[in-house]
C-alpha cells in the first residue's frame, strides 16, 4: 500500500525545550491513523508541523513523494493540499451550511461547488440542514459540516486535531463512528491525535504511540493493546497488573503460579509480567486465598479489587456475575502474558 505521509526524524523545540524529537512515521494512503499521548505531550505540536503552520526544526516531512518540510524548506499551508479540523469545528457562524462547505471551492463553477457540496451533504447525511446556520446544529452535527468542508476541496490528508473533546461521553462514542464511515466512504488518508486510548483504539487502521516526543510504538489497534512494547506503555494502554516474575523451566514464575509467556526466554531471567484485568479469571471459593475487597459496577462489566498471597489485583468481570465484597475468591490468569526482562 502506498504511503501517503512520511515523517523522517522530526524534532521541534520552544524556547529551548523539546517538544518532539525524532518522530518516525508513515501513514499509509487511505488509511486513518490515531496518534495517541498524553495532555501536553506534543500531539497538536505534530499537527501543526504536517499542515505547514510552524516550522520545524530538523528532519523532513513528506506528502507522497512531494518534500514539504525540511530544515531548509517550509511549504506554506495553502500548498499542501492539507485539511485541518480543530478540536471545536470553528464553522463560520455567519455562513450556512452550504457556505461553509463551499467556502474552499472558489475555483469551481457554480454548478461545479453545487454539485461538490450536494455529494458531501449526502455523504455526511445532512442534506436536510443544507440553509442551516451553525447556531442551529448540535454539535455533533457542526463536526460533521467541518469534516466535511475540510474533505471539500479533496486534500491529499485530512488532520483532526481532538475532534470530540467537547462533547459529552454518550455523543462522543456515536460520533467517532459517524466520522470514520464519512472518511472510509471519502477514501481519505487522515490522522487524529487524542488522549483518549479508548477513542484511539476503536476508530483507527493503526495507532501511533507518542512518548516523551517520540512515536514509542506504532501498530495496529490489537497489536498496541495486546502487545505493549515496554511495561510503561502496558501501564499507560489501559489498566494493568503488574507482577514481578522469573522465567523456570519455560514458564514465568510469579506470585499468582506459572504463567505462559506469549515469548520465550532463557531460564533465570527476571523482569515483570502485565495482565490486563480481562485476563484474570475469578472462581468463587470458600477456601480461596483471595478476598473482594472492592468494586466498581459498569452495568455491561465490573472491575472488581481482590487481595491474594500478599498483593492487590484486578479483574474484569461481567457485570450480572460480579462476585460481592467480601466473598473469598481464587485468581487464575487466563492465556500468555507479555513479560518484560529487567535491564541489565
Amino acid at each position: 500500500m502506498a504511503t501517503k505521509l512520511t515523517l523522517t526524524n522530526v524534532a521541534k523545540s520552544f524556547s529551548g525545550n523539546t517538544v518532539l524529537k525524532n518522530v518516525n512515521l508513515e501513514v499509509p494512503e487511505r488509511k486513518l491513523v490515531t496518534i495517541l499521548g498524553s495532555s501536553g505531550g506534543g500531539k497538536t505540536t505534530l499537527l501543526r508541523l504536517i499542515a505547514g503552520f510552524d516550522e520545524i526544526d530538523s528532519g523532513e516531512i513528506r506528502i507522497g513523494e512531494r518534500l514539504v518540510s525540511s530544515d531548509s524548506i517550509l511549504t506554506p499551508p495553502e500548498k499542501r493540499n492539507i485539511g485541518f479540523i480543530p478540536q471545536d469545528a470553528s464553522l463560520f457562524p455567519h455562513l450556512s451550511v452550504t457556505r461553509n462547505i463551499e467556502f474552499g471551492l472558489q475555483q469551481l463553477t457554480d454548478s461545479g461547488r453545487k454539485n461538490r457540496v450536494s455529494e458531501l451533504l449526502e455523504l455526511i447525511d445532512m442534506k436536510e440542514f443544507a440553509q442551516a446556520m451553525p447556531n442551529q446544529l448540535s454539535g455533533g452535527q457542526q463536526q460533521r459540516v467541518a469534516i466535511a468542508r475540510a474533505l471539500a476541496p479533496k486534500p491529499e490528508v485530512i488532520l483532526l486535531d481532538e475532534p470530540f473533546a467537547a462533547l459529552d461521553a454518550q455523543l462522543r462514542s456515536r460520533l467517532r463512528n459517524e466520522i470514520k464511515s464519512i472518511l472510509v466512504a471519502a477514501q481519505a488518508t487522515a490522522i487524529m491525535v487524542t488522549h483518549d486510548q479508548e477513542e484511539a483504539l476503536s476508530i483507527a487502521d493503526k495507532v501511533a504511540i507518542l512518548r516523551d516526543g517520540e512515536i514509542a510504538q506504532f501498530g495496529s489497534p490489537h497489536e498496541i493493546y495486546s502487545a505493549p512494547s515496554d511495561v510503561n506503555l502496558a501501564k499507560f494502554l489501559g489498566e494493568a497488573v503488574v507482577l514481578p516474575g522469573v522465567i523456570e523451566n519455560g514458564k514465568v514464575r510469579t506470585s499468582l503460579g506459572d504463567l505462559i509467556s506469549t515469548k520465550e526466554f532463557k531460564t533465570g531471567i527476571n523482569g515483570k509480567v502485565a495482565i490486563r484485568p480481562e485476563n484474570l479469571y475469578l472462581q468463587p471459593n470458600m477456601t480461596g486465598e483471595g478476598k473482594v475487597i472492592s468494586r466498581q459496577y459498569f452495568g455491561h462489566d465490573a472491575i472488581v479489587e481482590v487481595e491474594t498471597k500478599g498483593i492487590s489485583v484486578k479483574a474484569r468481570t461481567s457485570g450480572p456475575l460480579t462476585p460481592e465484597i467480601g466473598m473469598p475468591v481464587t485468581v487464575w490468569v487466563r492465556g500468555a502474558v507479555n513479560f518484560y526482562p529487567d535491564a541489565e
